[in-house]
């Protein structure tokens, strides 16, 4: 009986071990179930952070060459825009030169008129006095090297005009003509914008005969080379002095008006 009552707490102490093992072993299956869920989430969170690295990544390239197409474009409207204002300046300096063509043309014509009426005066006047003497022709030669001199000039060859008077002036310093080509010399280079050379050679007409005819002409041309330098009260000064000086010629009368325009 003892023996029965013996196997019987034996088996029932097996039955409770085998329960124990086999909720342990459970137990074991559930922890490593955890842990494998736990690591697929870990490398599934890995894996989504790398593709935000890899897609932050691409977008900052992308962002980049969108910075550098734009500093590109920028830099197109900028030239675009310099040449404009190039093209722009080009046209105001064109405009303005082919105003002061004009303007040279209109003197021109008006100096060639007065010319003409001077010689044709002069030639009345000599045709009433006695032949020049033999020695007389060294006047010949200053008034053929005067005309070759001028028409070059009038052919528009300002620079090949500029080297005959020059020379002219040079040759014949005292001639009666010396002053005209100080004129004409002052034109051609004003044509050239070589502004500073011609104001030189109308003041030296101004100088040496401040009484001659080209004289009004020669100090509104100073006027207008001023302008050309943008020297604006030099200008001034010297459009007053050419009204107050020579009242009564077409050149202060014009002087006037360029001074109503100065601001």
């Amino acid at each position: 009986m003892r023996m029965t009552y013996l196997r019987i707490a034996v088996l029932s102490l097996a039955c409770v071990a085998g329960q124990s093992a086999q909720a342990q072993l459970f137990g074991d299956d559930q922890a490593r179930q955890a842990i494998l869920d736990l690591r697929q989430r870990f490398d599934q969170s890995v894996a989504a952070q790398n593709r935000l690295v890899d897609e932050n990544t691409q977008m900052r390239r992308s962002m980049l060459d969108l910075q550098q197409q734009i500093e590109s474009l920028r830099g197109e409207l900028a030239r675009s825009r310099g040449q404009e204002e190039q093209l722009t300046r080009d046209l105001s300096e064109l405009r303005k030169l082919q105003t002061s063509q004009q303007s040279l043309e209109d003197r021109l014509r008006k100096l060639e008129s007065a010319e003409s009426a001077r010689l044709a005066t002069e030639a009345a006047a000599s045709s009433t006095q006695p032949p020049p003497l033999p020695s007389d022709s060294a006047g010949a030669s200053e008034k053929q090297d005067y005309d070759a001199a001028l028409a070059v000039f009038r052919a528009g060859d300002f620079k090949g005009s500029q080297t005959g008077f020059a020379n002219f002036i040079k040759r014949y310093p005292r001639s009666n003509l010396a002053p005209s080509a100080l004129f004409w010399l002052g034109n051609a280079q004003y044509a050239t914008r070589d502004y500073k050379e011609a104001i030189t050679n109308f003041r030296s007409l101004l100088t040496a005969s401040p009484n001659h005819q080209r004289a009004p002409e020669a100090m509104l041309s100073i006027a207008n080379c001023q302008i050309e330098l943008k020297d604006t009260r030099a200008a001034r000064a010297t459009l007053e002095s050419l009204v107050k000086t020579y009242p009564q010629s077409e050149a202060a009368q014009a002087g006037r008006e360029r001074l109503s325009r100065l601001k």
